[in-house]
């Protein structure tokens, strides 16, 4: 979605109030949860349903 906006992640950390950090892990799918109020302030900004950007992976142990 960011490419789509032709966003970089520095840019949309800063539009979003988080940090670089906290950011690429969210991205990179480290993060095991996100608040709502984040991904409400990312779709805000990128334009877009939190659907574009969230993904269901079945957890196997």
């Amino acid at each position: 979605m960011m490419a789509k906006r032709k966003m970089s992640l520095n840019e949309l950390s800063e539009k979003v109030d988080l940090t670089l950090s906290n950011l690429s892990i969210l991205k990179t799918g480290i993060a095991k949860a996100v608040r709502f109020s984040t991904l409400e302030a990312i779709c805000k900004v990128l334009d877009c349903q939190p659907g574009d950007l969230l993904e269901y992976l079945e957890y196997k142990e």
